[in-house]
């Protein structure tokens, strides 16, 4: 990130409006960056020992927002499940149509936040869309947070919640011949890499994978991990914090699981179908393409969206703008293609 910082507690926090935007940038994601009064967090210049603050900081500045108008017609629910054998229990979020009768599509959701921060709570807006616009039950995972709870419990909390929602598809209402993973950034890479577990443990069975801008490569050797040093989110400094944080000193060596980094899976044959899209403007744009392309290449059918001029996020952080809507009504028509029939 780049321009005039502000520094509160130990966090980087740039002002959008003095930042240098791409000369690619969307028109439209460009104008309502210029014009943003809030505040990004450059994760690439924190430590460890800052993530506690950064933590509390950022739930500080959810809570100060206007609060999320979500729609009556959606019931939440927390449960607390069995975790990983030997580990805490989990917490699930769990979004439904009040008053659902019979068995719907369901969607089990993994949040992002670069391995290192983030909760369910973040995309309850987005949980809520979906159930209302597809009629499905969404499960989301609260998963251990890095580096504290480095690799594997992430996955495995993410694998723990999804055995549990597929045996108890009956109770939550779920078709488990209708059943996705879905998740966006970090969580994406985590879907990604619990759908790897699902296959090779036998289990459960899976419709549909919905990787959206995926973080699955540790070793940031590609073209767009190296080209965004600067970037409005989430750029190559912030990259390399989030890996190291999953994976200590082993990030980008050659002992790193395909479970932790799905890139490194060198056999993707027999996954589910798969939708995968990603930003023109960030660091996880060509793992991304690559991705996409040996999955099809191993006969798994697949998806993929490159949104030009977009950078990570884009349409979580300006939904208004008319390529983030367009992306977000792409991804419904995939769920609803894949999961009502």
């Amino acid at each position: 990130m780049t321009g005039p910082i502000a520094r509160t507690g130990s966090t980087v926090f740039p002002k959008v409006s003095d930042m240098s935007l791409h000369p690619n940038i969307d028109p439209g994601l460009g104008a309502a960056l210029l014009a943003s009064p809030v505040p990004l967090a450059d994760m690439s210049t924190v430590r460890q020992e800052d993530l506690p603050d950064i933590r509390a900081q950022m739930n500080a500045m959810r809570a100060a927002m206007a609060p999320v108008a979500l729609d009556e017609r959606v019931t939440i629910e927390d449960r607390m499940v069995p975790g990983p054998e030997g580990e805490p229990d989990i917490r699930l979020r769990i979004y439904r149509r009040a008053g659902q009768e019979g068995a719907v599509p369901g969607l089990y959701w993994i949040h992002g936040g670069g391995m290192i921060i983030g909760d369910p709570e973040m995309d309850d807006q987005r949980m809520v869309e979906y159930v209302v616009q597809l009629g499905c039950v969404a499960v989301s995972v609260d998963y251990r947070l890095a580096p504290e709870h480095p690799h594997p419990a992430p996955v495995e909390d993410c694998y723990a919640g999804l055995v549990w929602t597929a045996k108890n598809a009956a109770e939550l209402g779920i078709d488990p011949d209708r059943l996705a993973v879905g998740g966006l950034s970090a969580g994406g890479g985590l879907a990604a890499g619990t759908v790897l577990l699902a296959r090779d443990r036998g289990g459960p069975a899976l419709a549909f994978q919905l990787l959206v801008c995926p973080m699955l490569d540790d070793r940031n050797i590609t073209p767009s991990s190296q080209e965004f040093a600067e970037a409005v989110v989430w750029n190559r400094g912030a990259n390399l914090f989030g890996w190291t944080a999953l994976l200590g000193d082993a990030a980008g060596s050659d002992d790193v699981s395909p479970y932790a980094a799905p890139a490194r899976a060198t056999d993707l044959s027999g996954l589910p179908p798969a939708y995968i899209d990603v930003g023109e403007l960030e660091v996880f744009r060509d793992e991304c393409i690559d991705y996409a392309r040996r999955l099809v290449q191993a006969g798994v059918s697949t998806e993929f969206h490159l949104y030009p001029g977009a950078f990570h996020g884009f349409d979580g952080m300006i939904p208004e703008a008319e390529i983030s809507r367009r992306a977000a009504a792409e991804r419904v028509v995939a769920l609803r293609r894949a999961l009502l029939r």
